[in-house]
């Protein structure tokens, strides 16, 4: 398993966009978040970054015309599609709840946890993520 570069090229896509994420949370809000490491949302999109070098790996390693590469970037495409779309819609939706609650019960405090906002993501996030994980798998083909 150690030798597989499909594997490699996505956990490494997924480790490294998480990883700048954290880094750049750091820099812009100068505090460190554990939540930063295993959270969704965020710049770069981890998701992406991992789907993508798992499609560019496939296409290096059996070819861009294989099938296997065809179900690889079809479950890319979706993938990426729901961290845009979905999850981020999903997102906003908390954030417009969250303070409709805020409004409705001002000074006083909330029983329960607020909804988690940041779940999805913009489209440039989903696109950087792509644009490193395809470059990840491109070195680790090359490696």
């Amino acid at each position: 398993m150690a030798e597989n570069r499909v594997l490699l090229a996505t956990v490494l896509g997924w480790i490294i966009a998480q990883g700048l994420k954290v880094l750049l949370g750091v820099v812009t809000e100068r505090r460190f978040n554990f939540r930063w490491f295993v959270g969704t949302g965020g710049m770069p999109s981890a998701h992406s970054a991992g789907v993508s070098a798992l499609a560019t790996a496939v296409g290096l390693a059996k070819g861009w015309d294989s099938p296997i590469f065809a179900v690889a970037l079809i479950f890319a495409l979706v993938t990426m599609f729901d961290a845009q779309g979905v999850r981020r819609a999903a997102g906003q939706q908390a954030e417009i709840l969250n303070t409709m609650l805020g409004d409705i019960y001002w000074k006083r405090p909330i029983a329960d946890d607020r909804l988690k906002e940041l779940i999805g993501h913009t489209p440039i996030e989903v696109f950087v993520g792509g644009a490193l994980g395809v470059l990840v798998a491109v070195l680790c083909a090359s490696a």
